[in-house]
C-alpha cells in the first residue's frame, strides 16, 4: 500500500477516544478492571475443564475452546487500548494494524463457526441423548473445533487482503481505538464499492450460515422438550441451552450490527460503543453466563476450592 507520491507508507493512528479526554481516564479504569475479569473468567474455565474429570465431556471441550478465543480476542485489542489511553501516542504500525485485524477478524469468524457447533451439540445432547457419546466422539470434536479454527482464519485471510489492496492515497487516521474492518474502508480515496461488496458477501456467509445451523437445532431441541413429561425434565433440558443462547444473542446481536449494516449507516462514536461490548464485555460476561447458569461448573469451582482448603 503506497501513498500519493510513492513513498513507503509508515503506519496508522487510532484516534479512538482522544477528543474526550476525561472519557479515556474513566475508559481506562474500567477497561483495566473489565480485562482481569475476563481473564480471570476464561482462564478459570480452561482450568476445570482440565481438571475436573465431570468436565471431560463434548460441551465442556467446545466451552474451553470458546473461553481460551475470548482470551485471544480481547487480548488482541485491549493492552494496545489501554496503553493508547494513558499515552499522547496514538500510532500504530502498517504490520501492527495488518496483524490485529487478521487476528480479530480470525477470532471473531472462529466464535461464529464455534457457536453453531456448540448448538449442535446441544442437539445431540437434547435430541439424541442415548446416542449422545457415539455421536460427539472425541475426534469429531477435535475435528470440528479445528474446522471452526481454520474457516474462521481463512475467511480472515480473504477480508484481510481485500481491506489492504484498497488504496489510501496518504490517509492514516482512524477513527477507531483498533484496526477494523469498517473504519478502515473510510479511509479510502477512491470508489470501492466491489471490495464492499466481496467483504460483505465473505461476512453474510461467516455469520449466517452457522445461524441457520443454530435455528435449525434449536427448532429441533424445543420439539423434542415439549415433548417430555415431566415439567422438572423440560426445565432441566432449556437449562442446559441457556447459557448457550444467551452469548449467542450477544455475540450476534454485535456482530451483525457491526458488520451486516451498509458503511454508510455507521456512526463513529455507536461503532466504538458497540466495538467496545464484543471485544471486552462479551468475552467477559461468557465465563460468568456459563458459571451462573451450570451446576456442574458450579460444582466444580466448589470442589477445587475445597480440596485447596483441605490440602492446607
Amino acid at each position: 500500500m503506497e501513498q500519493k507520491n510513492g513513498s513507503s507508507f509508515t503506519g496508522f493512528i487510532l484516534l479512538g477516544f482522544s477528543d474526550r479526554p476525561q472519557l479515556e481516564r474513566v475508559l481506562f479504569v474500567v477497561l483495566l478492571i473489565f480485562y482481569l475479569l475476563t481473564l480471570l473468567g476464561n482462564t478459570t474455565i480452561i482450568a476445570l475443564s482440565r481438571l475436573d474429570p465431570h468436565l471431560h465431556t463434548p460441551m465442556y471441550y467446545f466451552l474451553s475452546n470458546l473461553s481460551f478465543l475470548d482470551l485471544c480476542y480481547t487480548t488482541s485489542t485491549v493492552p494496545q487500548l489501554l496503553v493508547h489511553l494513558r499515552g499522547a501516542d496514538k500510532s500504530i504500525s502498517f504490520g501492527g494494524c495488518v496483524a490485529q485485524m487478521f487476528i480479530s477478524l480470525g477470532l471473531g469468524g472462529t466464535e461464529c463457526i464455534l457457536l453453531g457447533v456448540m448448538a449442535f451439540d446441544r442437539y445431540a445432547a437434547v435430541c439424541r441423548p442415548l446416542h449422545y457419546m457415539l455421536i460427539m466422539h472425541p475426534r469429531l470434536c477435535a475435528l470440528m473445533a479445528s474446522a471452526s479454527w481454520f474457516i474462521g482464519f481463512a475467511n480472515s485471510s480473504l477480508q484481510t487482503v481485500l481491506v489492504f489492496l484498497v488504496p489510501l492515497c496518504g490517509r492514516n487516521k482512524i477513527h477507531h481505538f483498533f484496526c477494523e474492518l469498517p473504519p478502515l474502508l473510510k479511509l479510502a480515496c477512491v470508489d470501492i464499492t466491489g471490495n464492499e461488496s466481496e467483504i460483505f458477501f465473505l461476512g453474510v456467509i461467516i455469520l449466517l450460515i452457522p445461524v441457520a445451523l443454530i435455528m435449525s437445532s434449536y427448532i429441533q431441541i424445543v420439539r423434542a422438550v415439549l415433548r417430555i413429561n415431566s415439567a422438572a425434565g423440560r426445565r432441566k433440558a432449556f437449562g442446559t441451552c441457556g447459557s448457550h443462547l444467551t452469548v449467542v444473542s450477544l455475540f450476534y446481536g454485535m456482530a451483525i450490527y457491526a458488520y451486516l449494516q451498509p458503511s454508510n449507516n455507521h456512526s463513529q462514536d455507536q461503532g466504538k460503543v458497540v466495538s467496545l461490548f464484543y471485544t471486552i464485555v462479551t468475552p467477559m460476561a461468557n465465563p460468568f453466563i456459563y458459571t451462573l447458569w451450570n451446576k456442574d461448573v458450579m460444582g466444580a469451582i466448589t470442589k477445587v476450592f475445597c480440596q485447596g482448603y483441605d490440602s492446607r
